[in-house]
């Protein structure tokens, strides 16, 4: 049971859960009865991932099964907001009553017209997480050791869902009575104190990434090189969303649903991007891309924590505050295989790759990259970056890249793709096709002054981030880009 717990409220709604709680040996919530000794710990809320979940969507179920996963995400929100004042164990019951509810009526749906998915109904409860528990928590600084192609999705360890690098003790704050907070602060790469955010991030967030010894033998965005590789390189130019493209969907995770996202999302590539573009409209829609390829490119915003609270969803309204940073630069690039030729995506298949839960889901899925202009021999993979004057903050997706050859999508959006080993080779029953790397470059003010957007439950955490493709490039664009990545050449 949680005892006296208090909260931050941050200015457009973000909040910070901060327990005062007795703790036993075990260090959990539960084990505070009878116990004199308090402390003080920051909790977030940890549920089931439905979403990852799913394996089979039929098109009957896909709006009830969009609306039930967005319904989940504001049921987090907003029992996180409710935690201020309350308990913890009441909180929870009445969560877990909302969660069940909405999760039956998903079930009900897909059972319809596929195989009833009864094991989603035991996916109702939730769990109060210390922020010392969360992904990234404890354990080895990803800033002191990165297995080669750990950024590209590639290492054993994100196969097997492990968890490689990780920082410590992120968002550890103290609370204080009255849900006021502070912290030790600390001590930016200026000289300058730097305070927690409440609500995420935390100075722990942040990393000098003149401390960061390399740890990558190329950058992610470099073309695989070797006797077998498929070496060349084909890179479409979409701009940088210079017209201001944003919008809190989610076309991929959660079709049909306006601000299923809940956070803000940056595009570039096909206008017509939004919860309501099918596959028929994308085909038919302008794009910023060259070449007429109308694909679809988005990633959450990255924003300058000034706080600046727009009110509008997706942004303050969902725990999002801040000024939205335009990137720098926008590269799209795809490269070949470690292991030989490539073959063609199908026209609408979609991927996502990163995990936006990644801080209570794990890293299994994690799949973020940050780094500076100028030292992108040192990636990083739970920490932001503290970047030298003149140097810009980077950020890269490397996706799977490998493909079931059947599916353009599968019921949890993952299933149909898959990374390859470190030798290029893809697991049983998928083949290569050009991996999509997005890289994106931001100047941002010096010191610990920026964040991605993200759910308020996953407290702003780097490891969070993500990207999102749907390939809408025609036909004869795809062949032209395998043709130049299969014959070692370097094409636009």
């Amino acid at each position: 049971m949680l005892i006296g717990a208090t909260a931050l409220l941050l200015g457009g709604g973000g909040l910070a859960v901060y327990a005062t709680t007795a703790l036993a040996g075990n260090n959990t919530p539960d084990a505070a009865a009878g116990h004199s000794q308090h402390t003080a710990s920051a909790f977030t809320l940890s549920c089931p991932d439905v979403g990852e979940r799913l394996r089979q969507v039929p098109r009957s179920a896909k709006l009830p099964v969009s609306k039930g996963l967005s319904s989940l995400d504001k049921q987090v929100h907003d029992a996180y907001h409710k935690m201020m004042g309350g308990t913890g164990d009441s909180v929870l019951t009445g969560l877990k009553t909302q969660r069940a509810k909405t999760i039956k009526m998903m079930v009900t749906a897909i059972s319809k017209d596929a195989k009833r998915p009864g094991y989603l109904l035991k996916m109702s409860g939730c769990t109060m997480k210390p922020v010392s528990e969360g992904a990234g928590a404890g354990g080895n600084d990803s800033t002191k050791s990165v297995q080669d192609g750990w950024y590209q999705g590639q290492t054993q360890n994100q196969t097997q869902g492990q968890t490689q690098g990780q920082s410590q003790d992120p968002g550890q704050v103290q609370g204080q009575v009255g849900g006021q907070a502070q912290d030790g602060g600390q001590q930016d790469q200026n000289g300058g104190q730097q305070q927690g955010q409440p609500g995420g991030p935390s100075p722990d967030d942040f990393v000098d990434i003149n401390n960061v010894q390399p740890n990558a033998d190329a950058p992610p965005f470099a073309a695989p090189q070797g006797g077998n590789a498929s070496t060349g390189t084909f890179t479409t130019e979409c701009g940088r969303n210079e017209d201001g493209h944003f919008n809190s969907d989610n076309v991929i995770v959660t079709p049909g649903v306006s601000n299923g996202a809940h956070h803000t999302h940056d595009y570039v590539g096909n206008k017509a991007t939004d919860a309501f573009a099918d596959d028929n409209k994308l085909a038919a829609s302008d794009t910023t891309c060259d070449n007429g390829d109308q694909s679809t490119h988005y990633w959450p915003v990255l924003r300058k924590l000034d706080g600046n609270a727009e009110q509008k969803p997706g942004a303050a309204q969902d725990a999002n505050v801040g000024t939205t940073l335009t990137p720098a630069t926008v590269t799209l690039t795809f490269r070949g295989s470690q292991s030989g030729e490539v073959r063609a995506m199908p026209r609408f298949l979609k991927i996502i790759t990163g995990d936006a839960k990644a801080f209570t889901n794990g890293t299994k899925n994690a799949n973020a990259s940050w780094s500076c202009t100028g030292f992108e021999d040192r990636q990083l993979k739970d920490k932001y970056p503290l970047c030298p004057q003149g140097s810009q903050v980077v950020r890269t997706f490397a996706f799977q890249n490998c493909w079931n050859g059947r599916d353009i999508d599968s019921g949890n959006h993952r299933d149909h793709m898959a990374f390859s080993d470190q030798n290029g080779n893809c697991p049983n029953g998928f083949q290569a096709v050009p991996q999509l790397v997005q890289r994106i470059t931001y100047d941002v003010p010096q010191g610990q002054s920026f964040a991605v957007d993200s759910f308020p439950e996953q407290l702003h955490k780097p490891v969070t981030d993500h990207g999102d493709f749907i390939n809408v490039m025609p036909d004869n664009l795809m062949s032209k880009a395998v043709d130049c990545i299969n014959n070692g050449q370097e094409c636009t």
